[in-house]
């Protein structure tokens, strides 16, 4: 199974718009009152909301297109994301640019949604506003820095009704979504789940904090300071401190602990925490941390594991779902991916499985040698490593391309959101708490009504 691009139909569309056939909505057999037609703006223009514009323009459908554009750095990220949208005039876009979020959602009148990729501690404040004006959003996680700005969000969402998708785009990843579908729920494959690993280890090269360049201009101090920074090393570095983000277990860990709710069926019941400014100076977000969760299932207790950390990229990152029958472990990285049967569970027992699809079968069991190239006598208490089951989905577009596919076409009525707004709601509580679990250096317990508004 391939997820990919539809490459002939957009160069027949792209072909017949550069001759002057398609100067409308409806010559394009699109109605923008039916949504067919999907006009959108990008509040955000800094390296994700590039990521996101990036993903839209490579899926190449005519019928989404990019009307303006709406960042406080003007002679850096506005400027740069207007000229790029403009030329791709040819096949509806448009890079109008803005400063002012109020100023953009008053003057294009015919925007169907908007795309809130700005720092965390304004998602809030935007998104509220978008949807008070009528129109749709995807916002980025984490969904809000505060779980108090994130309820506004989702009362927002309630009396506009209108679509807010919230960024955890795993939830729409195919290779995530065969693996719930058909091997969690399906097949049961792995059993009884009892514990989960997970990490996002990145490099130190790849942590360093953001410089500005000699050739970048940057902004006035009255600009910055009106939008809630200090200067302009933390208006480059914003997820690194209190007030605006929430750290890199915010900043990462939200994706991946956002797959133990959904994999598990439930919100979790406790956090225990430990992390620290252990290694960057002049951060004040914790640059390690190492969390774990409790949760109650249906089947019994499960234990969840999670780390993060910022100076050393070992194993990247990945989720391991352990089971009494096997253990699934699935990676955003497309190398990363798999299913072990444990050794009690006969191969047999697997094989309709692999006829059905959900897996396909290992190529062959490892051979284990010693110095001598004989046959290595295994310690009694070992176990035979297991044989690895892949996956048979496969996804060769951006990683959030799939997520804001599911937003647009839920607009146009063909899907239903993967991450509405209370399901980002309910993501959001559990993170943002471990920071707390950190500071308090103590377990903090979740109530059921936590995960509510």
């Amino acid at each position: 199974m391939v997820y990919q691009l539809n490459r002939r139909q957009f160069l027949r569309t792209s072909t017949a718009i550069g001759a002057g056939l398609y100067v409308s909505g409806k010559a394009l057999g699109a109605d923008a009152k039916h949504k067919d037609v999907i006009n959108v703006a990008l509040l955000g223009a800094g390296a994700q909301g590039q990521v996101l514009m990036d993903a839209i323009l490579k899926k190449m459908d005519p019928g989404i297109r990019f009307v303006a554009v709406c960042d406080i750095w003007e002679a850096g990220n506005l400027r740069k994301v207007s000229r790029r949208l403009k030329s791709w005039e040819k096949i509806g876009h448009k890079g109008t640019p803005y400063t002012d979020y109020r100023e953009m959602l008053d003057t294009e009148k015919d925007l169907d949604a908007v795309i809130v990729a700005t720092p965390d501690f304004w998602h809030s404040e935007h998104t509220v506003a978008c949807l008070e004006k009528g129109l749709h959003v995807y916002c980025e996680k984490e969904m809000s820095n505060t779980l108090e700005g994130a309820r506004k969000m989702v009362e927002a969402r309630n009396a506009s009704g209108k679509l807010l998708q919230i960024g955890h785009q795993r939830r729409s990843n195919p290779r995530y979504r065969h693996c719930y579908d058909k091997l969690i729920q399906d097949a049961g494959l792995i059993g009884r789940i009892t514990t989960i690993n997970g990490q996002w280890n990145r490099s130190k090269a790849s942590c360093e904090d953001r410089a500005l360049s000699e050739k970048e201009t940057p902004i006035d101090e009255a600009t910055l300071n009106k939008y809630g920074f200090k200067n302009m090393h933390q208006f480059l570095n914003w997820r690194w401190f209190k007030g605006l983000g929430g750290g890199p277990i915010v900043d990462l860990g939200s994706h991946q602990i956002d797959i133990y709710s959904w994999f598990l069926g439930c919100n979790p019941k406790s956090v225990i925490a430990s992390g620290g400014v252990d290694y960057w100076t002049g951060h004040e977000w914790y640059d390690t941390v190492m969390a774990v969760y409790e949760y109650e299932t249906a089947a019994g207790p499960v234990r969840a594991f999670y780390q993060t950390g910022t100076t050393n990229s070992s194993r990247g990152y990945f989720e391991s779902f352990m089971g009494d029958q096997g253990t699934l472990t699935i990676s955003e990285d497309p190398k990363v991916g798999g299913v072990y049967r444990e050794g009690w569970i006969l191969e047999e027992q697997w094989d309709q499985w692999v006829q059905g699809g959900y897996v396909l079968k290992p190529k062959g069991a490892p051979v284990f040698k010693g110095d001598d190239d004989a046959e290595a006598v295994l310690d009694p208490r070992a176990t035979v490593p297991p044989d690895l089951y892949t996956l048979p989905v496969t996804m060769n577009v951006p990683y959030h391309q799939p997520h804001l596919m599911n937003f647009f076409n839920t607009i146009r009525g063909t899907e239903t959101l993967n991450c509405p707004a209370e399901i980002g709601y309910e993501s959001a509580v559990s993170v943002l708490r471990v920071n707390e679990a950190v500071a308090q250096n103590r377990r903090l317990e979740f109530k059921p009504e936590d995960f509510h508004i």
